[in-house]
């Protein structure tokens, strides 16, 4: 393999039904940082069935080119034919950097991909840099700079890993949704679109398709949340999430919770925030009866406005809150309810 061959930054745009995930615009997002430090372009990949009229979105969000693989083998995800087709591309195109997101689709195709082309993969990554690597220098052993660092949490969000990938390329990784934000939209701006098939002959590796069954969810999507109410194992039991569900409908906000919560069973993993959860970053967190384990830390620390209602003075999640209530949530939460309401009263008036 001769590293210098490979150049650019790629970015795998996932598409379901022929609707661009958040996770794409991300992805273009952060592709576009990383190489505007190498003093290169990003490209989105577009994989799918009629997809093209997608790379005009990726355009207006940051992309400076777009490769769209169109197939009708690739109208639903599949893992074969899906890898089949990024593995063509990055030996076509030769990336030097390749992200796809860590969703349900990201996680599978991604250790296929770096496996079938002989790379590394690091998967579930919070923040990639550009930089040298070792990251301090060994007398002895030469410094590779322009290396993409990949950083994640390790042994349960006890420690915080930085990997590299020095000796081969791509330089892969997985990122989490939310993590990244996304450019400001642009638009109108365009970018150049090239089509290309590597051609798909169906195998014993193709699943066939019988019939999809899609699900109706009531749950909100709590990544698109603006403001989130978030529970705790402190919050004591199913029933009494009432007074979150009260506050969350007072200011306009969304319910969310700790792993803990979905432990016990009294809350979906849907609704789930942290390291095995969702990552969020809305405008508002309220964090009530949560503890602020490290792992869920991982998950809502980006927050605008982190408000913290915890009855231990030492519970960790006041190191990291704007703003924190010691206290019993029973008595501050309808409290804190019953002056919004009143606010919201007046203000009507007014």
């Amino acid at each position: 393999m001769d590293i210098k061959e490979y150049k650019g930054v790629f970015v795998f745009a996932q598409q379901v039904d022929n609707k661009l995930s958040n996770i794409a615009f991300e992805l273009v997002g952060k592709g576009k940082s990383l190489a505007n430090d190498l003093g290169e372009t990003v490209t989105a990949v577009l994989v799918g069935y009629q997809v093209k009229d997608l790379a005009d979105q990726l355009a207006e969000y940051g992309a400076d080119k777009v490769i769209v693989v169109d197939d009708p083998e690739l109208k639903e995800y599949r893992t074969e034919p899906y890898t089949h087709a990024l593995s063509e591309v990055i030996n076509k195109y030769k990336p030097e950097i390749f992200l796809i997101g860590a969703t349900a689709i990201g996680r599978d195709l991604g250790p296929r991909v770096c496996a079938r082309i002989h790379t590394g993969l690091t998967a579930d990554c919070t923040k990639l840099d550009i930089g040298d690597f070792p990251l301090q220098a060994v007398p002895g052993q030469e410094q590779l700079h322009n290396q993409l660092l990949m950083t994640r949490p390790a042994f349960g969000g006890n420690t915080i890993a930085t990997i590299a990938c020095p000796q081969f390329r791509p330089q892969m990784a997985t990122v989490r949704p939310g993590v990244m934000q996304k450019n400001p939209k642009q638009p109108g701006r365009k970018c150049e679109v090239e089509e290309f098939n590597p051609g798909f002959v169906p195998n014993d590796l193709y699943v066939e398709i019988l019939d999809v069954v899609k699900k109706v969810e009531n749950t909100v999507d709590i990544q698109d949340a603006k403001i989130l109410v978030s529970g705790g194992r402190g919050v004591g039991s199913p029933e009494n999430f009432k007074i979150l569900d009260d506050l969350a409908e007072a200011i306009g906000g969304t319910v969310s919770c700790s792993r803990a919560v979905v432990d016990a069973g009294w809350k979906p993993k849907d609704l789930q925030v942290g390291q095995t959860g969702k990552t969020v970053r809305p405008k508002v967190y309220f964090a009530i009866g949560i503890s602020g384990a490290i792992q869920h830390l991982a998950g809502m620390e980006e927050s605008d406005l982190i408000i913290a209602i915890n009855k231990d003075d030492s519970a960790p999640i006041f190191d990291v809150a704007d703003y924190g209530l010691v206290g019993d949530l029973n008595k501050i939460v309808p409290l804190l309810t019953e002056k919004i309401k009143e606010a919201k009263a007046k203000a009507n008036q007014n």
